[in-house]
């Protein structure tokens, strides 16, 4: 059996996937209480005292706000770029690991590689994980896709990817201007046609599944995703849509060896 994954929970309210190889289990951000995560956690089979480490995105409070107080509740180590440590004072952390200059990582079995991405954040990082043949990449909270992004998560067997608004929909919408262009600039979020164009570009008939995620509840619809998907989610083997309130179940990736 390759990785597992699923999710706390999928949105601008709070965001945390769980990356699991064997017995070991990482948590990738916490953006809930410790009260949350354990009723979010308990709900998909696991206890907080079940994670190996937390691994962070970048500073926003959608995904960082839970992780001090978690690691420091269970004893946790945390990874993060330096940027992101440096961008907020999160307190004392039990155990604290730099992610230095992008490079690949071993936590357990699970080798996990960090990638830069274009976002409004000190120094963001996404993250590509592979175990026992598999491998899977999580790709969320960025602006434009670079050439940099598809050379590292082309040819993953599974997928998180962000389809995040309707252009349309976010220009009628209720955001202020400001906020508007933030959340549909180069270093805010991607639209249902970025992440379209970025699946028709590295490819996804290989892909096991696809999870489509951090949709936004005021400026999306699972319709205009669905049909902005609508080629990728004909061909993928599993093609599923995360929420907010329950995120997704345990998905399996098998291995295909590499």
């Amino acid at each position: 059996m390759g990785l597992r994954f699923a999710s706390l929970g999928s949105g601008s309210k709070g965001n945390g996937t769980l990356v699991a190889s064997g017995d070991q289990c990482l948590l990738v951000d916490c953006g809930f209480t410790i009260k949350q995560t354990e009723r979010r956690m308990l709900r998909l089979g696991m206890s907080p005292a079940d994670l190996t480490a937390i691994l962070v995105t970048h500073e926003h409070s959608d995904h960082l706000s839970g992780v001090a107080p978690l690691a420091r509740k269970y004893g946790l180590p945390i990874y993060l770029t330096p940027g992101t440590l440096r961008a907020r004072d999160i307190g004392k952390l039990p155990q604290v690991h730099l992610i230095e200059g992008h490079q690949p990582f071993v936590v357990a079995d699970i080798q996990v590689t960090p990638v830069a991405v274009p976002h409004d954040a000190r120094e963001a990082a996404q993250y590509v994980f592979r175990s026992r043949g598999s491998s899977l990449g999580l790709l969320t909270d960025l602006g434009t896709v670079t050439p940099h992004v598809e050379s590292h998560f082309a040819g993953c067997d599974a997928l998180v990817l962000e389809a995040n608004h309707d252009p349309q929909m976010l220009a009628q919408g209720p955001y202020p201007p400001s906020l508007k262009r933030r959340v549909g600039g180069a270093y805010g979020h991607l639209s249902n046609q970025q992440a379209a164009g970025f699946l028709q570009r590295v490819g996804y008939e290989q892909l096991q599944h696809l999870v489509v995620a951090h949709i936004s509840e005021k400026n999306n619809s699972l319709e205009l995703a669905r049909s902005a998907l609508a080629e990728m989610l004909e061909s993928v083997e599993n093609c599923i849509f995360a929420c907010q309130q329950d995120g997704f179940d345990w998905l399996t990736v098998e291995a295909r060896g590499y």
